[in-house]
């Protein structure tokens, strides 16, 4: 039972991070129905964003307070992403926008691949870390000479993912910016008319999943300590089988499919071959779509005549 629970809180932690990644990939492709292939690789990039902004203040501003760092850090990297991810939707995908249907697919995967070995000449191929951050953990039980704890970086993991989730869905459901989101989502032409100016909300949508991807970035390097240039396409995959399971353009359902596929792969690891975590999760998946074709909070999707 002890070691149950331990996975339990490992996998819904993992998945935290998942979902944050797939509420960006349902965001922009709510809008503009495109799957933004480099937006793992900005999550990657923003990772080691956070990396070289803590290094400075801790190493060379002399910083001693790491709530205070990661504060500083968390800021820094959701502003410089989000740059990046709006030069992106200018230089990329506006440009293809009325093209036919793969061209923005095509340009997606290019930047990714470009994002992925421009980190790696800049930064080198191996693994980067860093010190181990907010040591600590609460035990929660114990048996048998197995302890079941709950760390603080998870606990900060959990909080974090929860109060963007909440921000995130007043914004989009009580706002203006949301107004014209959903008004984008149903028909971009009838909301231009309308007077909603379609080019700044599809690039404040890539700005705020690009924050996001920030903050599930700095999340990873916290909670593993690790990074590497190929880290954005495993995870960037992964957070996209959470949006399609729990239902794309839905951000609940992005959080509750990336807590799925958290989960799943967790359990699986621990009770079963590691070798084949990722088959489980894409499996469940394919069993979910059978049935569940919009996945678990999808709307169907309705066609205009």
């Amino acid at each position: 039972m002890e070691v149950f629970v331990q996975q339990l809180i490992n996998g819904i932690t993992l998945g935290s991070i998942y979902g944050l990644i797939a509420i960006g990939y349902t965001m922009v492709f709510g809008i503009i129905g495109m799957v933004n292939f480099a937006h793992g690789d900005v999550f990657m990039v923003s990772a080691f964003v956070a990396l070289i902004a803590f290094l400075v203040l801790t190493t060379w501003l002399g910083i001693a307070s790491v709530t205070l760092a990661l504060f500083i850090v968390l800021i820094v990297a959701m502003v410089l992403t989000g740059v990046l991810n709006w030069a992106i939707e200018r230089l990329a995908y506006r440009p293809l926008r009325g093209s036919f249907r793969l061209a923005p697919l095509i340009s997606a995967i290019g930047m990714s691949i470009f994002l992925m070995n421009f980190v790696q000449v800049a930064q080198g191929p191996r693994n980067k870390s860093i010190p181990p951050l907010l040591s600590g953990e609460f035990v929660l039980m114990g048996g048998s000479g197995y302890q079941v704890t709950l760390s603080y970086k998870q606990i900060m993991v959990w909080v974090v993912t929860a109060v963007l989730l909440a921000a995130f869905w007043w914004l989009v459901s009580r706002t203006a910016l949301g107004r014209a989101q959903r008004a984008c989502e149903q028909d971009q032409k009838m909301a231009s008319l309308l007077g909603v100016d379609v080019d700044r909300t599809v690039s404040i949508t890539f700005v705020m999943g690009a924050a996001l991807a920030a903050v599930a970035g700095t999340m990873y390097l916290m909670y593993y300590g690790v990074i590497s240039f190929a880290d954005g396409f495993t995870p960037g995959v992964k957070a996209f089988t959470a949006a399609v399971l729990g239902g794309i353009g839905s951000l609940p359902g992005a959080v509750i499919g990336g807590l799925l596929i958290g989960l799943v792969e967790t359990l699986w690891s621990a009770y079963f071959s590691i070798d084949y975590k990722d088959v489980a999760a894409f499996s469940i998946l394919a069993v979910v779509l059978i049935f569940l074709p919009q996945g678990l909070l999808g709307r169907p999707e309705v066609e205009k005549v």
